[in-house]
Parts: structure tokens; C-alpha cells; sequence
């Protein structure tokens, strides 16, 4: 997909318009930003936008995210668990330190890729 956002009123009235006249090209609206259709009707429209109003345009070719491919087990288990805590107000740190647990650290989840 591609994804458009806008940085200006201008280029949001545009991408708007454009949203409204094209819908069977847009896959999804968020206001400021949309994802169109990876076609070259769809990259068209972006780079119209983009010839219009510059740099208050941003676009970017996206892939779905597959967090079964892309995420390990042990930090799709720990999201989980963490999501079934008992206290909403616990931080993933401690959390994740708790003596009967086995959860990735947050220091070493934030510098890996994946």
C-alpha cells in the first residue's frame, strides 16, 4: 500500500478531495494521512500530491505487518501476559522483572530489530 500524510491545510483539503473522488483507490482514511491502493493509479494520485504541495506531503510505500513472521514468540507471549495483568497501572519493567516471570527486557526489545 501507500501511505500519504499531510503536514499542511492546504495538501489536507487536497488528499481529501482526492479521497472522495478516487474511494476505490483509498484502502483507508486517518484525517491528516491515508493509505491508497499499490497500483499505479494509486501511486498517481500520491505523486500528484506530492507535485502540488512539496514537502507538506510525505509518501511512503508500506507492507502489511505480520507479527507472526516479523515478532518472535517470547515478545508476542509477553505482549499478551502483559495485556492480562492484574494492575492496569504496572509498567511493562516491572512487569517484565517479576520473579515467576520469563519476559523479554525492555532495554533489549528497544535497540533489536526485527
Amino acid at each position: 500500500m501507500i501511505l500519504v500524510v499531510t503536514f499542511s491545510r492546504g495538501a489536507r483539503t487536497t488528499l481529501r478531495n482526492v479521497c472522495r473522488s478516487h474511494d476505490d483507490t483509498v484502502v483507508r482514511r486517518f484525517g491528516r494521512a491515508a493509505l491508497l491502493s499499490e497500483t499505479e493509479w494509486g501511486a498517481f494520485l500520491a505523486c500528484r500530491l506530492r507535485a502540488k504541495h512539496g514537502a507538506d506531503v510525505q509518501v511512503e510505500r508500506t507492507e502489511p505487518f505480520n507479527e507472526f513472521a516479523a515478532v518472535r514468540p517470547a515478545v508476542r507471549e509477553a505482549a499478551a501476559a502483559y495485556e492480562d495483568r492484574d494492575a492496569p497501572s504496572t509498567p511493562y519493567a516491572k512487569f517484565a522483572a517479576g520473579a515467576d516471570r520469563d519476559h523479554p527486557d525492555p532495554a533489549a526489545m528497544r535497540d533489536a530489530e526485527l
